[in-house]
């Protein structure tokens, strides 16, 4: 029998969010791309929350933005409610968060990659790999046809042997009823691939029609909206927005769950995948949380078009009938109609210390993997993983060097490199607190950090990379001008002083010096500053943070210097840690294991101790003197 038989320069599994950046990446490299899909209605499909961003995740989506990705960009088209989270905090945790209207996210990401020159759609089911001596040569699919490619992309998402559970039900199918992906899994771990089974959940869709918003709090937009992409026009995202709303589980909601546990396939065993620890079922912080009596339940609209809407916070795997029950105890929610019943999701993913940092598989050349297949959770974290592995995928064909980022760089680089180098037995998810080197990767500052990179890569523009060196010579000059601009006591400079309840002068002082007050900034001191130039307020805002926080921020810099001289260190691949003597058992075991690519690297691993590390420098500097 004679079947189908294509070639390109990457094949990509998956059009999720990891899909969608993979695929864009490598089209935009100018390498002819095939994006597969199990349905083209789940192209950048939002199955789960209906929105971008949020803590930490923010912090994503902006890195993603400034390298050349296309997530920021697409929510700012299709965003219904934006906000800047953790506002009263410092700058650090500051993470912009966007409802999006799910439909039109997911209908404006397929008409992207649809109108992007060098990129292929087709519906169609990944079944095995070709391989030839232990390199990925392309993919056949469920009907027969073989796809040849000098490199793969693995994105599968949640869709591997998917199965969807509430109460004694048990789908074979993956989110939103879409079909699942039955026979990869198989062929993965023929050749080698180690998997593990993890899962993730969902609350129900409620007909907003049927609640009472009366016993609510409601949640407003930003005004002004700041925008997700460097290259939005701030101007064009300030339009009316929608509201969310705010109500809380109560004692007699808790009292169902407990008294359904028996119910649950969550406690009852019928559920195997191991769940995220971040983002826990409602059965589970009833569980986990006795002392507590409510919980927050966030009501968030699915869409401008539809009366569906999101109940955030009350995930569940609980038969339909206690579904119900429990919902209706909810204030506002009393005479609720669930349009689509909460459920659990299991899935095969693999356990992602198989990756090397560049996100290509260690033991199988050519093979990239990305998103929720490699353990993590969130829209977010997977579209920068798919942007990695296409980017790098792209890189190894072009024959030009992998694009790495590390710790100190960027967000990106402390999820990829937690995936690959720490143990992970559950969804991993990202967060503020993961980050060493916070004060320095803020979201605010990301085009400064990363654009440059972008440029590099080919996925950033030249005006777009000119307008960043622009803001650092903007930025340099005043605040150069505020360290060198001394002011006098005047009347006025009083004045504006008591006003915002401020020391008086006692004699001349910088304008430096009154934005390091803390009852003062950048921007009060417009009144008494009449050289100030016009400048953006993304610019002003880099201004403000460098001076107020700049004894931090140089500290932080002189602990990543630190940081990179470990890092510089590097390691051979495929070495016998065996015969480093005065190494650890255990430190030898997960080193060949992990097989770390530099002395930085290796020290986060867990089970190898700091007195290990000793040993490796000792060793490699043994090496250096004997020239070998």
């Amino acid at each position: 029998m004679k079947y189908l038989e294509e070639t390109y320069d990457v094949v990509v599994a998956g059009a999720g969010h990891a899909g969608c950046e993979a695929a864009l990446a490598c089209a935009r490299l100018g390498l002819e791309t095939i994006i597969f899909t199990v349905s083209i209605d789940s192209i950048a499909l939002m199955p789960c929350n209906p929105n971008i961003g949020g803590s930490s995740k923010g912090h994503l989506v902006r890195e993603l933005d400034a390298l050349g990705g296309e997530m920021g960009k697409n929510i700012d088209k299709t965003f219904i409610q934006s906000k800047m989270l953790n506002g009263s905090k410092g700058p650090a945790v500051h993470s912009l968060r966007a409802q999006a209207d799910k439909r039109e996210y997911s209908n404006s990401m397929r008409r992207t990659l649809e109108n992007t020159d060098h990129l292929t759609i087709r519906q169609a089911e990944v079944a095995q790999p070709i391989m030839e001596y232990l390199e990925f040569r392309g993919v056949k699919t469920v009907y027969g046809s073989i796809y040849h490619a000098k490199a793969v992309v693995l994105a599968t998402g949640t869709y591997l042997r998917a199965r969807c559970i509430f109460g004694d039900v048990s789908n074979p199918t993956g989110p939103n009823g879409l079909q699942a992906a039955t026979h990869l899994t198989d062929s993965l771990i023929k050749n080698g691939v180690e998997m593990f089974r993890f899962k993730t959940g969902t609350p129900a869709r409620v007909d907003r029609r049927s609640l009472d918003f009366s016993k609510m709090t409601e949640q407003l937009g930003d005004h002004p909206v700041v925008p997700f992409s460097f290259s939005t026009d701030p101007a064009s995202v300030q339009k009316e927005q929608v509201s969310c709303w705010l109500t809380y589980t109560n004692e007699e909601t808790h009292r169902i769950i407990r008294e359904n546990l028996d119910r649950s396939p969550l406690f009852s065993g019928v559920i195997e995948g191991t769940g995220p620890r971040y983002c826990p079922s409602i059965e589970d912080k009833v569980v986990k949380f006795p002392d507590k009596n409510r919980h927050q339940i966030f009501v968030e609209p699915e869409g401008l078009y539809t009366n569906e809407m999101y109940l955030s916070g009350m995930s569940s795997s609980l038969p339909e009938d206690v579904q119900y029950e429990m919902y209706k105890t909810v204030p506002g929610l009393e005479h609720v109609k669930i349009v689509r019943n909460a459920y659990a999701i299991e899935y095969d993913c693999i356990n992602a210390r198989q990756l090397k940092t560049t996100l290509e598989f260690k033991a199988i050349a050519g093979l990239f993997s990305a998103g929720q297949f490699n353990g993590s959770s969130g829209y977010e974290e997977a579209a920068v993983q798919g942007f990695m592995a296409g980017v790098n995928a792209a890189m190894k064909i072009l024959g030009r060097e992998p694009v790495v980022l590390d710790r100190s760089q960027a967000y990106i680089g402390v999820l990829i490199d937690d995936l690959v180098t720490k143990e992970n037995h559950e969804p991993y998810r990202m967060m503020t607190s993961r980050a060493e080197y916070r004060l320095l990767l803020r979201q605010d500052n990301a085009d400064l950090r990363l654009r440059a990179i972008g440029y590099e890569i080919g996925l950033v523009d030249r005006s777009e990379y000119e307008r960043v060196l622009q803001k650092e010579k903007d930025i340099d000059a005043e605040i150069h001008r505020l360290e060198t601009t001394a002011i006098g006591v005047t009347e006025r400079v009083q004045h504006f002083l008591e006003l915002h309840h401020s020391t008086p002068l006692k004699s001349g002082i910088t304008l430096a010096e009154l934005v390091r007050r803390p009852e003062l900034d950048y921007f009060m001191l417009t009144d008494i500053d009449d050289q100030r130039p016009d400048l953006p307020p993304d610019t002003a805002i880099q201004i403000n943070i460098n001076i107020k926080y700049e004894g931090y921020l140089k500290r932080q810099k002189q602990q990543v210097a630190k940081f990179k001289k470990m890092e510089n260190k590097k390691l051979d691949e495929h070495f016998d840690y065996s015969q480093v003597k005065s190494l650890r058992l255990e430190a030898v075991q997960k080193l060949n294991l992990y097989q770390p690519a530099s002395i930085g690297q290796a020290s986060r691993i867990s089970g190898v101790s700091p007195a290990d590390i000793s040993v490796l420098l000792i060793y490699l500097e043994q090496k250096r003197r004997k020239g070998l």
